[in-house]
């Protein structure tokens, strides 16, 4: 069962923060990153595996061969079931359970 994904303003804004930071030094490596980011959410449309988050209520899916964490929640559609993604987070940040890390 494909649920749709839906990413929130704070995903978006990590995800662009991230890139545009790899960016000024490799845009080839910002585009890849990208790419890989979006290809992990995506994923979660068919099969949301993850580990249960620090935050309640939320998944995490680490992106493989990257260090980010993409942070997610299955919550209710009209549909069905939709995958809201919540944050995208570089695995060198910590943060404390039930918070997530400030911008």
């Amino acid at each position: 069962m494909k649920r749709p994904v839906i990413w929130s303003q704070s995903a978006l804004d990590d995800l662009k923060a991230q890139v545009t930071y790899i960016a000024a030094e490799n845009p080839a490596a910002a585009q890849r990153v990208a790419n890989a980011i979006g290809t992990a959410a995506a994923a979660l449309s068919d099969i949301p595996t993850g580990r249960p988050g620090r935050v309640a209520n939320t998944y995490e899916k680490p992106v493989r061969s990257l260090p980010y964490i993409i942070a997610y929640a299955i919550s209710p559609s009209p549909t069905g079931e939709a995958i809201a993604v919540l944050r995208v987070i570089h695995t060198a940040r910590d943060w404390p359970d039930e918070q997530w890390p400030k911008a």
